[in-house]
């Protein structure tokens, strides 16, 4: 793919700035590199100070590493984003609708729509899950929606995070540091605010309390502790909304309740949002040697007396095999055409997918079914032939382990590099909120590729982030 093949957000091929950017190209067009390249410094220094930083594993680097912010934001038109949040609307919908489905009657299997291994078999599948209904039978209450562009009007879903998100303190703290440092822009752009986003988490929350709460529901954020890559965010958000920041040895179980151990005398605990992986979450039912969990959480959830968002066993949702399904369970569960597309994708498990995958590798993109964070991926047209050669050995001997998708011409988005404002790949994750009602905070997070040409757009790998406007009308 040419360098000059991908979707230019700003330009058109004349090189004429867009409508949503004509305002911002007509700003950045009067900034000198100097002042640019001050500005960028800014940014870093007030990132510095808010201590915004992320873990990264298996590096011996140090671990704790500011993710790079770009000043120029990127632009979404105001009837862009109507299709784009209906889209989403749709398929939030239609994944608590499935996870529901999964954990009960299972109509979607017997309708034949998706084979029962894939699910039965799946380990994102908790059995201990089937025929308990969380509240309002929401099992997803906060998700990621990754989605990129690839035209004018072609936006696709690359994932569905229905586990445990994370980005949107970086999402709230890159809108923050450009009002500061640009106050002028917003004057001039009507940018949708997303700072009501930690009041709308907490309505959310607030609104799927058990049934037997009685009066204001408390609620808290349940953190693996301070060595998690996403602490900062945890404690963030905690904050933002005014509730305890806790760890598993701040919370008990007694007659079935969750209480809190506070200086004065135990609280009752009636929503927790979890930042805790399921396996971990309760000693008892899953991993016995969990340190991280609260033995009889699991017990005390089944029992109504409390809700844990997002609920266990919503991993399935969001598995890379089921993904293949997803404009099915969309159909299946509301009756409509999927407003938002699928990359396509190729099964592994299935012996036509693999022998197509292992024939063309060096065009695709393989990800590790279970994987996260651009691990264990190969991107075929940036890969060795050697790196080539030893993933088809991998996929050989596990495919079901694998998908493989066509590589996407990721659009780009002016970013300010050494020389100046040059296109850069970007991906972009909205978050969603799913209580009483369905609340999209406008815009999201973009992530930006740094490296010239480069598809890989996670912080783990390099890549930065960026202030996302939605213009309104």
């Amino acid at each position: 793919m040419g360098e000059n093949e991908f979707f230019n957000e700003m330009l058109t091929a004349e090189g004429n700035p867009r409508a949503p950017y004509r305002r911002l190209a007509d700003w950045f067009g009067k900034m000198s590199p100097a002042e640019m390249r001050k500005k960028s410094r800014e940014a870093e220094t007030i990132f510095r100070r808010l201590g915004i930083t992320f873990a990264v594993y298996g590096t011996s680097a140090a671990t704790e590493r500011l993710i790079p912010f770009d000043i120029v934001p990127r632009v979404i038109s105001a009837a862009e984003w109507r299709r784009l949040s209906a889209g989403i609307d749709q398929r939030v919908r239609a994944l608590n609708a499935f996870l529901h489905d999964i954990y009960h009657r299972q109509e979607i299997i017997r309708a034949g729509r998706i084979p029962a291994d894939l699910i039965v078999q799946n380990e994102a599948f908790l059995p201990e899950m089937i025929g308990f209904a969380p509240a309002r039978r929401v099992y997803a209450h906060i998700i990621g929606t990754d989605l990129v562009r690839v035209g004018e009007n072609d936006f696709y879903v690359l994932e569905d995070n229905t586990r445990t998100p994370s980005g949107v303190s970086y999402m709230l703290e890159n809108r923050e540091t450009m009002m500061r440092m640009f106050p002028e822009l917003f004057q001039q752009n009507r940018v949708a605010p997303i700072d009501q986003y930690p009041d709308l988490l907490y309505e959310t929350l607030e609104s799927v309390a058990p049934k037997n709460c009685e009066g204001d529901p408390t609620i808290c954020v349940l953190t693996p502790g301070i060595f998690n890559s996403a602490y900062f965010e945890h404690a963030f958000l905690a904050d933002s909304m005014g509730v305890e920041l806790c760890e598993a040895r701040d919370l008990y179980v007694e007659d079935g309740k969750v209480w809190m151990r506070t200086t004065r005398s135990p609280q009752q605990v009636h929503v927790i949002y979890r930042r805790i992986d399921d396996a971990f979450l309760d000693p008892l039912t899953f991993r016995p040697d969990s340190m991280l969990g609260v033995p009889g959480l699991f017990d005390a959830y089944r029992s109504g007396n409390v809700t844990i968002c997002n609920a266990p066993g919503t991993g399935i949702a969001d598995d890379k095999a089921i993904y293949a399904y997803v404009p099915d369970i969309i159909e299946f569960y509301t009756g409509q055409k999927p407003i938002l597309k699928n990359v396509p994708t190729w099964n592994c498990s299935r012996e036509d997918d693999l022998a197509y995958v292992l024939d063309k590798l060096p065009e695709l993109v393989v990800k590790e079914v279970h994987g996260s964070g651009g691990y264990g991926m190969l991107i075929g047209p940036t890969a060795s032939k050697r790196e080539i050669s030893e993933f088809s050995k991998r996929l050989k001997a596990n495919p079901a382990n694998y998908i493989a998708q066509p590589t996407l011409s990721l659009s780009a988005c002016p970013t300010h590099v050494a020389s100046g404002l040059a296109p850069r790949h970007v991906d972009l994750r909205p978050y969603v909120l799913v209580g009483d009602k369905v609340r999209i905070t406008p815009g999201g997070l973009t992530r930006v590729a740094l490296k010239k040409g480069s598809l890989v757009v996670n912080s783990s790998q390099g890549g930065g982030t960026k202030d996302t406007w939605v213009l309104e009308d």
